[in-house]
C-alpha cells in the first residue's frame, strides 16, 4: 500500500485516450476475437467505442452471446497479452502484441515530469486490467512519471471506473479528512460517470475517443483539447478549489 502524508493533490489519469493512443492495438484484437468466433467484425465507429469501457461492456453491448463471452474476452486478451503479430509502431520490423501496438502522445511525459514536480501525486487508473496496464506503462516509462498504477481485476469483480477509483483511494490511504483532494483526467464518458460517483470531478481530455459532445453531455467540469493544456488545468483546478 502507497501512503504518503497528507493532504495530497492527487490526479487520477486514465490510460487509453488519455495518455497512450491505444486504438490500434485494441481495435485489432478486437478483430481477432470477432474472426475467431465467427462473428461479423463491427464497423469502424463501432470498433472505436470499444477503447475506454471494460472489454466485456464493449462485447456485450455488440451482441456476444452470454455463452461466448468468455471465450470472447479470453481470445482478446491473448491477442493483446501475448500473441506478438501485429507491426510494432515504435521499433518497425519488430511484431508485438496488441498492447505494445500503441504510442504515447507527444508531450506526455514532459506533462507528467511537470506535475510531479509541482508535488501532485499521479496514479494511472484505467478500466484496463491491471496486469496488462502495468506491463504498458513500464514498456513506456510511464511508471517512472507517476507514483501508481491501478486497474481493473482479471476476474471483472472490478470493472467499471467508480471500481478502479475506490480501490485506488483505498491502496493510496486516500483521506479527506486529512485533505486530500483528487481529480480524475479522462477522455470518455466512463471517466466523467466513475469520477461522478465517486464525488470527484473529471477533466476532460479531448484528444481522445470521445464521440462529439460525449464528454459535455455527461457533465465534464472542463474539456481540454492539446496535451500541451494539461499542466495549466490540473493548476486552475486545485488552486479554484483553494480558494
Amino acid at each position: 500500500m502507497t501512503v504518503l502524508h497528507s493532504p495530497r493533490r492527487i490526479v487520477l489519469l486514465d490510460l487509453d485516450g488519455t495518455l497512450t493512443k491505444s486504438d490500434p492495438g485494441i481495435i485489432a484484437c478486437v478483430i481477432k476475437a470477432f474472426e475467431a468466433l465467427g462473428r461479423p467484425v463491427p464497423d469502424e465507429a463501432e470498433l472505436h467505442r470499444f477503447i475506454g469501457p471494460a472489454i466485456i461492456e464493449s462485447m456485450k453491448r455488440n451482441h456476444i452471446p452470454d455463452d461466448q463471452l468468455a471465450k470472447a474476452v479470453e481470445i482478446y486478451r491473448d491477442y493483446y497479452s501475448n500473441k506478438a503479430v501485429f507491426d510494432d509502431p515504435n521499433h518497425p520490423g519488430n511484431k508485438v502484441p496488441g498492447k505494445l501496438y500503441n504510442t504515447v502522445y507527444p508531450g506526455i511525459p514532459e506533462q507528467l515530469q511537470a506535475l510531479r514536480a509541482d508535488g501532485y501525486f499521479l496514479a494511472v487508473t484505467t478500466c484496463k486490467p491491471e496486469y496488462q496496464a502495468k506491463p504498458i506503462c513500464e514498456h513506456f516509462g510511464l511508471d517512472k512519471l507517476v507514483d501508481a498504477v491501478y486497474g481493473a481485476s482479471k476476474d471483472n469483480s472490478r470493472l467499471d471506473k467508480d471500481q478502479v477509483i475506490r480501490y485506488a483511494f483505498e491502496n493510496m490511504g486516500f483521506d479527506v479528512i486529512q485533505g486530500d483532494r483528487a481529480l480524475m483526467v479522462g477522455d470518455r464518458w466512463t471517466d466523467v460517470e466513475g469520477a461522478k460517483a465517486c464525488g470527484l470531478d473529471c477533466l476532460g481530455c479531448g484528444w481522445g475517443y470521445a464521440e462529439p459532445g460525449e464528454l459535455n453531455e455527461h457533465g465534464a467540469y472542463r474539456i481540454i483539447d492539446e496535451v500541451s493544456q494539461l499542466r495549466d488545468a490540473v493548476e486552475d483546478y486545485f488552486n479554484i478549489d483553494e480558494n
